[in-house]
């Protein structure tokens, strides 16, 4: 059953044992000139992000490596899913208790963080999904609405399930859920193949509000209409052979 968090959970801290036992993943292609800004931020909150530069053209290595010790590369740009999957292992290599997905062009909040993990630490729910439509999106244009929500609505057609925003990025998972979801699709389509996994995992799950603040910067890394079309092709033909 989905249900969401006040709104006032936002502004909770974490107590100081799950800050440490808190791993943010980012995958970032070709982003050296928002990662360090984004993943300061997070380490504001908890103790680790993990940078998954992901064949980057730019300085997205160099630039991360100033902030962090925790940074991937793959040599060639495989997609946001294959770079979110090699954080996400890397994560649980190093222990990591609770796991957060938080994209790296700045359009998520990293002081959303304790209201994504608190309910799993409170042992409410073992995977929580950031929703902007039930929280606050600030300059969404109105082509982007339009698409976001015809994804909710794909997505219902498609599996039955009933969400509220079903390709934000911002995600959180008890280690013990995410040792039961494993990404294959390597490209954007790994949005919709993680909610299947979710739900067909059985383990409880809820929205919660998040913000989401649109910069120029965020909606040209963005996807186009055409690059909308392209990520169900990819999530139906993943589908057909999975």
């Amino acid at each position: 059953m989905t249900t969401s968090t006040q709104p006032s959970a936002r502004s909770a801290e974490l107590p100081e044992a799950v800050r440490r036992q808190t791993y943010v993943v980012i995958a970032a292609y070709n982003e050296a000139s928002a990662i360090e800004r984004v993943a300061r931020g997070v380490l504001n909150v908890v103790h680790h992000v993990v940078v998954v530069d992901d064949g980057s053209r730019d300085a997205t290595f160099q630039t991360a490596s100033r902030v962090t010790p925790h940074v991937l590369r793959h040599a060639v740009n495989r997609g946001q899913g294959a770079a979110l999957q090699t954080g996400i292992d890397y994560a649980l290599r190093r222990g990591a208790e609770y796991i957060v997905t938080f994209d790296a062009d700045g359009q998520h909040q990293a002081e959303d963080i304790p209201a994504m993990v608190g309910p799993i630490a409170a042992g409410d729910c073992e995977i929580t999904l950031g929703s902007r439509f039930l929280g606050e999106a600030e300059n969404v244009p109105l082509t982007r609405r339009w698409m976001l929500r015809l994804g909710v609505l794909f997505t219902w057609l498609a599996s039955g399930k009933r969400l509220t925003d079903t390709h934000n990025g911002f995600r959180a998972f008890s280690r013990r859920a995410v040792e039961r979801i494993h990404i294959t699709l390597d490209g954007m389509a790994h949005a919709s193949e993680l909610l299947d996994q979710v739900v067909s995992s059985g383990m409880p799950f809820r929205e919660v509000p998040v913000r989401i603040r649109y910069t120029d910067y965020s909606l040209a890394k963005g996807q186009s209409s055409r690059g909308a079309l392209r990520i169900v092709m990819q999530y139906l033909l993943g589908r057909v052979i999975r």
